[in-house]
């Protein structure tokens, strides 16, 4: 079987312009980076999602669940997870239900203690990383994933 000249992969699929794929790139950059801060929080025995975590409810507590996922931008099995992983390690405590049916998360004194340990690490991984790629396209990029992640979402709701 021939294949045209300059095509690549499977002659039988038009696999044109999936190179750009917008789900792919920001997935194969997410793992990477993620594996990055991951291994310099290894010693705090956190990952960089759990720790994500903390800091949102340390800027936002006490939080709701429902908050909580929306800050994050996190489907609520996995932040359930998440917040049970948390809650074992007796970093967070959640609430009983209240009078507004919702259950509100705070860290625990050992989360505290976690998170400031935690901080040192993803300061020094995060000047590492913002240093090398620069802090003024760094800002000018955190503004473009918060006008994808709003389109996205606004997608999503259709």
């Amino acid at each position: 079987m021939s294949r045209k000249r300059g095509k690549i992969g499977r002659p039988d699929i038009d696999l044109a312009g999936t190179g750009l794929c917008a789900a792919f790139n920001l997935r194969r950059t997410s793992r990477v980076v993620t594996a990055l801060y991951d291994s310099a929080l290894a010693a705090s025995d956190l990952n960089s999602a759990q720790v994500a975590i903390l800091i949102a409810v340390a800027k936002s507590e006490p939080v709701s669940i429902e908050t909580l996922a929306r800050i994050i931008l996190a489907d609520h099995s996995t932040l359930s997870r998440n917040l049970s992983l948390l809650c074992r390690a007796a970093l967070l405590s959640v609430s009983p239900r209240s009078a507004m049916r919702r259950k509100l998360v705070c860290l625990t004194p050992e989360g505290t203690a976690s998170l400031a340990r935690s901080i040192r690490q993803w300061r020094g991984i995060q000047a590492r990383f913002v240093g090398s790629f620069g802090m003024r396209r760094w800002v000018k990029m955190q503004k473009e994933l918060e006008v994808l992640a709003a389109i996205a979402a606004r997608l999503r709701s259709r």
